[in-house]
């Protein structure tokens, strides 16, 4: 069971650092339509070109914590999962182009907070792999 264990590491760790790309992208194109170094339309577009991919690995990365019983990792990331769930449910998750700038400061807290919170997933996410690769010897 160590090894699968330091794979499930593995693979979350890769996971999340897609993720914390995706966040980090998002948020480099916010800044740039707030310095105006690029059309909103530009701007919607690409962002609204992430957000799904960045939902389904999110669920791909809380299910991986599901099927090898890391209850207290699923737990940690439930929340997220919630989030991006209930974004989507309501139809909220896209980016409007006619309303990217009034909307402008929600979508940068929104995703700092994403980004924020991945890291700290990150670390334990690190802390777990170390632990399962100590474990194992």
């Amino acid at each position: 069971m160590g090894a699968w264990m330091i794979l499930l590491w593995v693979i979350a760790f890769f996971l999340l650092i897609a993720l914390l790309i995706m966040v980090v992208y998002q948020l480099m194109c916010l800044a740039d339509l707030e310095f105006d170094y690029i059309n909103p339309y530009d701007s919607a577009s690409r962002i609204n070109y992430l957000v799904v991919p960045e939902f389904i690995l999110q669920g791909i990365l809380s299910l991986l914590f599901i099927l090898f019983g890391q209850w207290l990792m699923f737990l940690f990331s439930a929340p997220i999962l919630y989030y991006n769930v209930k974004l989507y449910q309501q139809q909220q998750h896209l980016v409007d182009v006619t309303e990217i700038f009034n909307l402008l400061n929600k979508e940068k807290k929104r995703r700092l907070f994403k980004l924020a919170y991945l890291v700290i997933l990150l670390f334990l996410s690190f802390f777990w792999m170390i632990w399962s690769v100590l474990e194992d010897e």
